[in-house]
């Protein structure tokens, strides 16, 4: 099931990034300034992190996860092939394909948190690092393929609308693939009231008890359903603002490829390429460590989110290329491994909350480091002691994340043997 669910996103993923690059120049076809592009492109991002605090409780307080999953897979694969109608609806085409990008991002924001918890729920068997690794490097192959799928129709069309319409093809792969994982796995809410014994039956138990089936290397740090969330989480939350504020987004590092380097414009696809394997190696090893080392594992991410304006902002194309890969590593791990954690620190029951709550912290972070960049990109100096800075406090927060998780692991009692 989480090869299911991988190939899923590499299919979706494949949509949404083979569009993504194309908004500007589409709604530049349309009419639209400078400006608009901007708020346009910006409230698409805004809505795919920060809706995720609404869908995320939404998911947790209905226990249907599978119907938010359909959903906002639908809404994207549904929302980007239309963009291919856009250049054809006269005047209304501008809002058309406005409403349009940021469905598709909304799209995002409605199935990430209920699609998080149903990984977690079957990588539970294979070790929940593994699991959540192995779907983000197919995840990463969708982001790389995308692309290339509409600059190759785009080449032999010479238009950009067949680009979108193409994009269909992987969308509907994509919708028959879950349909049929959704026969076969249930909600994880109605598998953990099942236990199952040892002639092969299953047997109702309570929710929330340990020993449900997926639980493997769940230390079951986690308040009780419907309560709070634990404190925990919430240090875990807070370092991961503070990384995410180091975290620089990757137009920035292009900007400063073709304004710096003197790296022609065609190359920098490739460049990013390269961040996409490294992202893709860097989300394997990562979660492999997690399954063997836990939250441990993750301390290497402010290391390496502090390494990338010292590299990635060099004068020479070396070093560039080496903080270009060192920021893929990162960004690998943090949209992986990370999801392991937070799946271990919270019960079943609100792990869509804790996941909506935790991408607003990123994003948060994400939003920050944006301004942080932009005012000091002219003094690489004061950018490396910035970042170096943050760095500092989300390593100081992620180490008291793990030695809290592992304390309250170990507290626990060990469950008995089941009354006869």
């Amino acid at each position: 099931m989480v090869l299911g669910f991988g190939l899923v996103s590499l299919a979706v993923d494949a949509v949404s990034d083979g569009a993504r690059p194309l908004a500007g120049p589409l709604l530049a076809q349309l009419g639209a300034s400078a400006l608009v592009v901007g708020l346009v492109t910006g409230a698409a991002e805004a809505a795919a992190q920060g809706l995720r605090l609404i869908f995320g409780p939404w998911a947790d307080r209905t226990g249907k996860y599978w119907t938010f999953t359909l959903a906002g897979y639908a809404l994207t694969v549904l929302s980007v092939p239309l963009l291919a109608v856009t250049p054809f609806a006269g005047a209304a085409g501008l809002v058309l394909a406005s409403a349009l990008i940021i469905g598709d991002r909304v799209g995002k924001a409605v199935r990430s948190p209920a699609k998080t918890v149903l990984l977690a729920s079957v990588a539970g068997p294979v070790g929940r690092g593994r699991g959540f690794a192995v779907h983000k490097s197919l995840d990463l192959a969708g982001a790389f393929a995308g692309p290339l799928i509409a600059s190759a129709v785009i080449a032999a069309t010479g238009a950009l609308w067949p680009a979108f319409a193409v994009l269909a093809l992987p969308g509907a792969l994509a919708m028959a693939l879950l349909f049929r994982m959704r026969r076969r796995v249930p909600d994880p809410q109605r598998a953990a009231e099942l236990l199952e014994t040892p002639d092969g039956r299953d047997t109702p138990r309570a929710p929330g008890t340990r020993g449900a089936p997926g639980a493997r290397g769940a230390p079951g740090l986690a308040a009780k359903p419907g309560g709070r969330l634990p404190p925990v989480f919430v240090l875990f939350a807070a370092s991961a603002f503070f990384w995410s504020a180091g975290l620089v987004a990757f137009g920035v590092i292009a900007f400063h490829l073709t304004a710096a380097v003197d790296t022609p414009v065609s190359a920098v696809p490739l460049v990013y390429a390269a961040a996409m394997a490294a992202a893709a190696l860097g989300a394997l090893a990562s979660g492999y460590g997690y399954d063997r080392a836990g939250g441990a594992v993750l301390l290497v991410l402010p290391v390496l989110v502090a390494l990338i304006p010292v590299l990635a902002f060099s004068p020479t194309m070396g070093p560039v290329l080496a903080g270009v890969l060192v920021w893929g590593a990162a960004t690998g791990i943090q949209d992986s491994t990370v999801k392991a954690l937070v799946a271990d620190l919270v019960v079943p029951a609100r792990q869509g909350t804790a996941y909506g709550i935790f991408a607003a912290f990123e994003g948060g972070g994400a939003l920050a480091g944006g301004a942080l960049y932009g005012a000091l990109y002219s003094s690489r100096p004061a950018l490396i002691a910035a970042v170096a800075a943050l760095q500092l406090v989300a390593i100081v927060l992620l180490t008291a994340t793990v030695v809290r998780s592992r304390r309250r692991r170990f507290a626990e009692p060990e469950p008995g043997p089941e009354p006869e």
